[in-house]
């Protein structure tokens, strides 16, 4: 056995899983663990958010933490390795465990070796992963001259590679046609300064490309502060910090006789300056991510029909403030939104056919004999739809337990990736803001969204009298290639009767 073969079995890689069905890339939220901690399998070692959720992953051998790959924030593909371990640190001092590659080539040499056991795809957590890609790049022309040279050696040794590096050709002095003001050369190295020059690409690590990708700045406005000209992470703060901060620049004195003009351009650039300077850019990522991918995929997929009904539900919230009370409900959560949910359910028990999903692949209509109930909720980290299972065939009281646990889980940022998918039907409780009522999406996959709206005191024909009354407003958003205008009529209506009504409970329950 070779030193460096000894070496690769000593030191473990633990690698991004798929933590959800065909997720291809996670976001370390916090690591739980630092280089030299001792871990154990099964031990939790850091946290991350994925478009779906907020998972904490275990590493599944034991040893001393060597390396830890990547910094908190940042995103990584799923398969790419992001901690090594020491499995054998009594064994004194060895070779430093392989060096971390960029992981666009980690990626290509994973999807390269042979995989018998799963079919060529990397183990994970849950589900069977991302198919390995088999995308080859050509590889970079080398530009001529001796600062393309410089450079490609200075980055190839950053990515883990070494080169020579051809000694750099002397350049003959050139007379200047005009009287030259002298400027200040640039805290780089010469080998630097001739690549920046020559159009060269900016010397920085993978991770910091990354960076500055998400941040929205361009490398080759960084002035770099990093050995051999590399920018750094701090080089890339820099240049965000000093590109947000006002700036107001003396102007300078004129010379006698002169008249101040102004260059053409000038003002509106200035104006845009000050534009840039107030504005913030959020890197898209995780749940907001995944929320605006399938918004968009519903919206142009799903032809939308939206209905709305006003209804006095008086009687619903008298029937709330009993509930309360009853010693059967002692310790649950009762809220006008448990009874729009078992309205909801009453409506769809007597109008099964909302309760389908449409398959483009096989021209079919699959109508389904269980409602997963999702609730919209907004959390910290954007807006997720959880839903409970089999909801159907729930009493209010589990009903009520269910819903609680699926909110307070959901806000802490423990939602399972399982909690959000097979959902048949959704409510949103747009009331909670003030808000009257909405026009809201379809949940892809799903035939109907209830939009819940704020319950105010009006004034309302009760009784041939005019009196206040507790009054709100519905909406239905439905799949038009699904549910016809007879049958989502039917649906809003029968949820309106049992909130105006709640003895309809008991007798189309």
């Amino acid at each position: 056995m070779t030193a460096s073969t000894a070496n690769d079995q000593r030191f473990r890689e633990f690698k991004m899983p798929d933590v959800g069905e065909g997720l291809t890339e996670a976001e370390i939220l916090k690591w739980y663990v630092a280089v030299g901690d001792t871990v154990a399998d099964g031990q939790v070692v850091c946290e991350v958010e994925t478009a779906k959720a907020a998972v904490e992953l275990p590493i599944p051998f034991d040893g001393v933490v060597h390396e830890l790959r990547f910094d908190e924030g940042t995103t990584v593909d799923v398969g790419t390795a992001i901690i090594s371990v020491d499995t054998n640190p009594g064994a004194g001092p060895a070779g430093a465990a392989p060096e971390a590659a960029p992981a666009a080539a980690r990626a290509a040499a994973t999807a390269a070796e042979p995989e018998p056991e799963t079919g060529g795809r990397q183990a994970v957590l849950v589900g069977y992963g991302a198919a390995p890609s088999s995308t080859k790049r050509r590889a970079r022309k080398p530009q001529p001259g001796a600062a393309s040279s410089v450079a490609a050696a200075v980055q190839a040794e950053l990515n883990g590679h070494t080169a020579p590096v051809a000694p750099v050709a002397p350049v003959a002095p050139v007379e200047p046609a005009a009287p030259v003001t002298p400027v200040a050369p640039e805290p780089a190295l010469g080998g630097l300064a001739l690549a920046s020059a020559s159009g060269g690409r900016p010397l920085a690590k993978p991770p910091v490309r990354k960076l500055a990708k998400d941040l929205g700045v361009d490398l080759a406005t960084v002035t770099p502060t990093g050995a051999d000209g590399v920018v750094t992470r701090e080089d890339v703060h820099a240049a965000l910090a000093a590109a947000s901060a006002p700036t107001a620049a003396s102007p300078a004195p004129l010379a006698s006789g002169a008249v101040a003009e102004a260059a053409p351009g000038a003002e509106a650039a200035s104006g845009a300056g000050v534009l840039v300077a107030r504005e913030t850019r959020i890197p898209v990522k995780g749940v907001r991510k995944a929320t605006a991918q399938a918004m968009v995929a519903s919206a142009f997929t799903a032809p939308h029909v939206t209905e709305f009904v006003t209804v006095d539900v008086t009687r619903t919230m008298k029937l709330v403030q009993k509930l309360k009370a009853d010693p059967d409900m002692a310790g649950l959560r009762v809220n006008p939104l448990l009874l729009v949910a078992k309205a909801l359910l009453v409506a769809i028990k007597r109008n099964p056919d909302v309760n389908a999903a449409w398959d483009e692949e096989n021209q079919e209509i699959v109508r389904k004999d269980y409602v997963n109930l999702g609730i919209a909720a907004a959390t910290p980290r954007g807006l997720i739809v959880p839903n409970i299972k089999e909801a159907q065939a729930k009493t209010l009281p589990e009903l009520s337990r269910a819903l609680g646990d699926l909110v307070a889980t959901a806000r802490e940022g423990r939602t399972s990736p399982a909690d959000m998918s097979g959902g048949t039907v959704t409510i949103t409780n747009v009331g909670v803001f003030g808000i009257d009522t909405g026009t809201p999406i379809l949940n892809p996959g799903e035939s109907a969204i209830l939009a819940f709206g704020a319950v105010k005191l009006q004034p309302w024909v009760h009784k041939g009298k005019v009196k206040p009354r507790q009054v709100t407003t519905l909406a239905l958003s439905f799949d038009h290639r699904l549910v016809d205008g007879e049958l989502g009529s039917k649906v809003l209506a029968d949820v309106a009767a049992v909130l105006e009504n709640p003895q309809r409970l008991i007798t189309w329950g």
